[in-house]
């Protein structure tokens, strides 16, 4: 094996600290303090079995054992630290715990599932379109985990049991810390991986986004429509294809023939413009022989040197060369940020390949099932880094479909991917947003509405919009975004070049007055509101910028004592104050709704002014225009009678 490993990957450098570990040894148990932490490394040298190794239990301030290695299992012979060699001087690695069975566990990033303690559960540690594997775990026992290592692998969390496993790496690599809170694990994680920048003013409010605005007099019309009805806008999105090819990284000039003046009309009404870069480079971009002999390029092992086939045969950029990240933000910088675009949706930032062939590709970083799951990282790196470069810091955000450890350093505003548009799928979306927050990223969204198959003269469509609406109102950034369509087959617009070639389809409408009168009363209601949210909104991603705390919070987060709270999924806390109860159910008109914190938690209903103590499970009223909101001892944010 390698004598050490080549990267610290999600790890930033270490501090240098007056009184750091120490280190004591003593009949064959070599014990480590290191604040909160010490670690006992006793050793189990069997010489006559040609055996030389050492047992690590973990334990916490008070001398309480955390987790520790597994132990033989007499003859079952059992390895905690299990190296299977691979060829090319690489190992298959699993490392496995011996775990408190009543350990309620969370974080690990995004999975389309509305699971809430973790424990009991296995995850795939790789990335795809609405799965975002970020290997950091916080347990009820009061540790933090981080499985330092972007190989593509699993994560089993058994009941007595814990494994980690790399299909491919070059040796083991985690992080531990311990604290008596969640809040304090989180502070200490976000301190050794990166803090989230400063969120700008315009990330408060509310975005507008449908697929696709495929011209700027559309964009502007759309601009003016929320201003003429006075809906407060802060951000319009530009979403993808409005590009020649993938990879050229511009306006196609006949739909966009001056972005410089729509940009400038815009900024006059108030309004932010995002758009959309996709990492893919096209067979037939502009750009695809120059990067290609530049080594810019992911490279296939084997077979037809392409990652996608999506609309045209594509290779990704390997946004783990720097040269790579330099040249396609400067492409971006030219014919994006020069024309006064002003923020970046990095999409496809797994990235998506057509086949989940990790073996198959190479990154500059290394081959692909090694170090895959750095890409996120890296190509948020490049645009942040970039902007940075022009003065914009705290002024920066980039929506990313996708994150590893320690991507929020990055400005990574991570939504949850293409979604269907069920009310399943909204449950989901509430777990994910917890669990991202508990995984070290406290910027997310979703796209609002589901992305996929929203029929927008549908009624059962238009409800579960208006509930997804009242979800999106008390997350990190509140979001309108999907692939709509009609009942009628004319409901997707068809795209028409000058030469007759044609562009990709655009969906249905998708502003808050595409839906009706009713719909967008309900939706203008609760933009309103977020309006309202803005200072406690600017103290909350204060907290993710300075101290690492999510703004979506499990109520186990806020209550660790309350046992119940531990596995409630269907509800959350929007910072401290805010106990959010969205309706999951079609057609429900109230809902159940746990309060957690026992007697002495005071919980005011905004919808009715009624109070109530912790501990107890309540009924409450939720007609169409409502959503179950509840002030934690009286601090309502301003919100009572609003909601």
């Amino acid at each position: 094996m390698r004598p050490h490993l080549e990267s610290d990957w999600a790890l930033l450098p270490a501090p240098s600290i007056e009184n750091g570990p120490t280190v004591d040894i003593s009949g064959g148990v070599a014990t480590l303090h290191n604040g909160a932490i010490t670690v006992e490394a006793t050793e189990t040298n069997e010489p006559e079995e040609g055996r030389c190794a050492c047992r690590l239990r973990f334990l916490d301030a008070d001398g309480r054992m955390m987790f520790e290695e597994i132990g033989r299992g007499g003859s079952l012979l059992l390895k905690a630290r299990d190296f299977t060699s691979l060829a090319g001087g690489r190992y298959a690695v699993e490392v496995a715990f011996d775990t408190d069975p009543n350990e309620h566990l969370h974080g690990m990033g995004e999975y389309q599932q509305a699971l809430t303690d973790l424990k009991g559960h296995a995850f795939e540690l790789s990335h795809r379109n609405s799965q975002a594997s970020v290997p950091f775990v916080v347990s009820s026992r009061g540790y933090g985990f981080l499985w330092n290592n972007p190989a593509v692998g699993r994560a089993t969390f058994g009941l007595d049991r814990t494994t980690w496993r790399a299909d491919a790496t070059d040796g083991i690599d985690y992080w531990v810390t311990a604290g008596a809170t969640p809040a304090q694990i989180e502070r200490q994680y976000a301190d050794a991986t990166g803090h989230a920048p400063v969120m700008p003013e315009w990330g408060l409010g509310f975005w507008q986004c449908k697929l696709r605005y495929w011209n700027q007099d559309q964009v502007l019309e759309v601009a003016r429509g929320f201003k003429e009805r006075g809906i407060p806008l802060d951000l319009i999105v530009i979403d993808f294809f409005h590009w020649p090819h993938m990879g050229d990284f511009r306006f196609e000039k006949e739909f966009w023939p001056d972005p410089a003046d729509m940009c400038r009309q815009l900024h006059d009404m108030g309004i932010k413009v995002m758009v959309s870069v996709w990492p893919q480079v096209s067979l037939d971009s502009e750009n695809y022989f120059d990067m290609k002999q530049r080594n810019l390029l992911v490279k296939a092992r084997h077979g037809v040197d392409v990652g996608m086939m999506f609309v045209e045969p594509c290779q990704f950029y390997d946004a783990t060369n720097p040269e790579a990240r330099s040249y396609v933000w400067n492409k971006c910088r030219a014919n994006y940020a020069d024309l006064g675009i002003d923020a970046f949706w990095l999409d496809e930032a797994e990235p998506e390949w057509s086949t989940y062939s990790y073996e198959n590709y190479t990154y500059h970083a290394g081959e692909v099932e090694t170090v895959g799951n750095l890409y996120p990282v890296d190509y948020n790196r490049g645009f942040y880094e970039g902007q940075l470069a022009l003065g914009s810091e705290g002024d920066i955000v980039n929506l990313t479909r996708c994150a590893w450890a320690g991507a929020q350093r990055y400005g990574a505003l991570v939504w949850s991917g293409d979604v269907g548009s069920t009310f399943d799928d909204l449950k989901t979306q509430i777990t994910c947003a917890i669990h991202m927050g508990m995984a070290g990223i406290p910027w997310f969204t979703t796209d609002m509405g589901g992305f996929h198959n929203g029929v927008i003269d549908s009624d059962e469509f238009r409800e579960l919009l208006i509930r997804w609406c009242q979800f999106s109102t008390f997350l990190p950034v509140m979001r309108n975004h999907g692939d709509r369509s009609l009942h009628d087959v004319k409901g997707k617009e068809t795209i028409i070049a000058a030469d007759g070639s044609s562009r990709l389809q655009s969906g249905a409408d998708n502003e808050p007055w595409s839906y009706g009168d009713e719909v967008e009363g309900i939706l203008t209601k609760y933009i309103r509101v977020r309006e309202m949210l803005r200072p406690y909104l600017r103290e909350l991603f204060r907290q993710a910028h300075e101290e690492g705390q999510p703004l979506v919070r499990g109520l186990f987060y806020e209550f660790p004592d309350d046992e119940m709270a531990q596995s409630v999924g269907d509800e959350y806390m929007f910072g401290s104050d805010l106990l959010v109860a969205p309706v999951v159910e079609a057609g429900a008109t109230s809902r159940e709704v746990y309060l957690p914190g026992g007697e002495q938690v005071d919980w005011v209903e905004l919808h009715t002014g009624t109070r109530w103590c912790g501990g107890r499970v309540v009924t409450a009223d939720a007609p169409l225009d409502v959503v179950p909101v509840f002030a934690r001892d009286g601090r309502d944010c301003g919100l009572a009678g609003m909601v």
